[in-house]
């Protein structure tokens, strides 16, 4: 079940109801240190219209997060970090707001640690998927 505004932590965040340690504002995006950080830095940008998925969030609410989340890893001098925007349960979201973390990467323990189960496929496969994305972009 999607949650609302009103019981969304990030939105009492931003309304000022629940402290953070604000990094940046603007009229549209809010971006904080994270309270459970993986590593040194890490930090959430994340859109004030609130939305559960990506999908959910007017394109005029997502321009800042990416130029916001770069600034952050730049005051935070790292050159290796990921950027992370999870969407559902099964894609590891755990706060039902929209939200970009922005996590160093010091070294091979800290930070964020991943697997990629890539899957091998054909040409064929590949062009059938392609076409159908494409009629529909």
């Amino acid at each position: 079940m999607a949650s609302t505004a009103a019981a969304c932590i990030f939105c009492k965040i931003i309304k000022g109801e629940i402290p953070c340690f604000k990094l940046f504002e603007s009229e549209r995006v809010l971006a904080f240190l994270d309270i459970q950080p993986l590593s040194r830095g890490h930090a959430l940008v994340i859109p004030k219209y609130h939305g559960v998925r990506l999908t959910d969030i007017p394109d005029q609410d997502l321009h800042e997060l990416l130029p916001v989340a770069k600034k952050i890893a730049l005051a935070a001098g790292v050159s290796d970090f990921n950027i992370l925007q999870n969407n559902g349960k099964i894609a590891h979201q755990v706060v039902e707001h929209v939200h970009v973390h922005m996590i160093p990467k010091p070294n091979e323990t800290e930070g964020l640690t991943i697997g990629w189960p890539a899957k091998a496929t054909d040409m064929d496969s590949l062009t059938a998927l392609y076409n159908e994305l494409k009629s529909k972009m």
